[in-house]
Order: structure tokens, then sequence, then C-alpha cells
């Protein structure tokens, strides 16, 4: 025995009597359907594919070369005038991060809060008066390589 909701007042009839004892419209029962349902595949990651360890931590190699050039360009910089030249690193810095999130979604494939944590990162320790991007950006560079390899 089904008990449905009347479709005129929404009063409890059971699926025995063709009419509802409250409000005396017909009973309408609903129709079996049966459905094939597909549940929905989970997704490993929010964006919908799943990230290696070369694309969470790889640089494309353009950049990782850009980024330890001017690094370099920076440092030397620095150490020449004593230390006079750390304002122009702040603002190499910005514009080389502002390089690296373009080039990241572009040319790596990065999603936009993977390219953004990697410009603003690779955007600070260029502002650093120290030649730490050059020991980070290498090997960045060379796990974008190979990732880039990987794809072709």
């Amino acid at each position: 025995m089904t008990i449905v909701a009347c479709s005129g007042c929404g009063a409890p009839v059971e699926d025995s009597n063709q009419y509802c004892g409250k409000c005396g419209s017909k009973a309408s029962f609903p129709v079996p359907r049966f459905y094939n349902v597909v549940p929905p595949v989970p997704q490993a990651h929010p964006h919908g594919f799943v990230k290696g360890f070369a694309q969470m931590f790889g640089l494309d190699p353009r950049i990782a070369f850009l980024a330890f050039i001017v690094d370099m360009m920076l440092f030397s910089g620095d150490v020449l005038s004593g230390g006079g030249l750390v304002v122009f690193s702040v603002f190499a810095g910005a514009a080389l991060g502002f390089i690296t999130y373009k080039a990241q979604m572009r040319w790596y494939g990065d999603d936009k809060e993977s390219a953004l944590i990697k410009s603003v990162v690779l955007a600070l320790l260029t502002a650093i008066p120290v030649p730490l991007p050059a020991i980070l950006s290498i090997p960045s560079g060379i796990l974008g390589l190979v990732h880039n390899l990987r794809k072709k």
C-alpha cells in the first residue's frame, strides 16, 4: 500500500482510494518511472585535472631562464652599488611577477591560482637582494622542461 499526497489539497491518500477523503478530488498517482542513472565521476582536482609534480612545482623554461638572468643582473647591481639599487629590484621583481603570471597560464598551462602563486613567489624572491631565485628557478625550469617534453 502506497500513500501519496492529494494534488488538490495535499492530504494523504492511499492507493486503494480513487478519491481524496478530504476534498473529494480524484487522486492521481504517479506512474513509476525507471531511469538509468549514471553516478557522476568524482574529480580528483577541483579544476577537473590531476596535477603532477612537474605541473605543481615547474616553471616554463623561458621564464626560469629570464628569472635567472634578471636576478643575476639585479644582484650584481646591488653588490656594485652597495645596496643603492634595492628599490629598482622591487619594481623589477613586480614586472617579472606579472610576466610570470601571464606566461605560466599561456605557455605552461597553469590555472589562475597556480600561476598567481608561482608569480608572487618569484617576484618576492627577485626583489630580495640575494641570488636565491637562481637556486630555485633553475630546478623549476628543469622540471618545466621535462613537463613540456612529456606533453609532446
